[in-house]
């Protein structure tokens, strides 16, 4: 068995598992703010949405970094791999995690005072920024 390989998948599901998690969370707080909205008669802001996906791209970084671990599975200790998946794997999971508590927290915010959009996105942002560095970091050592 090639846990280089392994390390690859391992990367992926785990990247994969937190942008779920991260998107149920943002979403629900998305839902909710369009449900006050509706309560008060209120306008619900579709940009919502745009908080309740950002979490999304932890997958895709989650692919791009398994893409580059398989490519380099010849070339590496396969147990170096597996660990780099394990642990690239879990940064971008708990920062789709964190993503997406901030993106519920942005949307609360911004369903009840219809400002602060740019605030709120660059919080979201800064949690994107650790699963950035993770795969970029990653992507370098493999």
């Amino acid at each position: 068995m090639n846990f280089g390989l392994l390390g690859a998948a391992v990367c992926m599901g785990i990247a994969a598992l937190g942008s779920a998690i991260g998107i149920g969370i943002a979403g629900q707080g998305a839902i909710g703010a369009w449900k006050r909205c509706y309560v008060n008669n209120k306008p619900a802001p579709f940009i919502l949405t745009v908080f309740a996906g950002a979490p999304l791209t932890q997958t895709i970084y989650g692919f791009l970094l398994m893409q580059s671990m398989i490519s380099s599975s010849k070339d590496q200790d396969p147990g170096f791999l597996l660990g780099l998946g394990f642990a690239s794997g879990l940064a971008m999971a708990f920062s789709a995690i964190a993503q997406g508590k901030a993106g519920a927290a942005g949307s609360d915010a911004l369903g009840e005072t219809g400002k602060g959009f740019a605030q709120y996105i660059m919080v979201v942002g800064l949690c994107e920024t650790v699963a950035l560095f993770a795969m970029v970091f990653s992507m370098i050592v493999c």
